[in-house]
């Protein structure tokens, strides 16, 4: 899976696909793919992720009260 860091606007490739949908872990072991070289797994943020396509990750994968987030029904 990839995702894109938003400060350096770099693809990452995950490591740890457990650690992203895991809302107890705000950080997760990713790879950077800029330049040719293939670069040292390191840990990123998940509030510095998103989607390669711009879009946030889901609250659930980042925050484990989500669901204190919700507005009452």
């Amino acid at each position: 899976m990839f995702l894109k860091h938003v400060p350096t606007g770099d693809l990452v490739e995950v490591i740890d696909l457990p650690d992203v949908i895991n809302p107890n872990s705000p950080s997760i072991r990713a790879r950077s793919h800029a330049g040719d070289m293939i670069q040292r797994p390191e840990n990123f943020l998940k509030t510095e992720l998103v989607f390669p396509s711009g879009e946030m990750l889901p609250l659930c994968w980042r925050d484990a009260h989500y669901y204190e987030h919700e507005p009452a029904a």
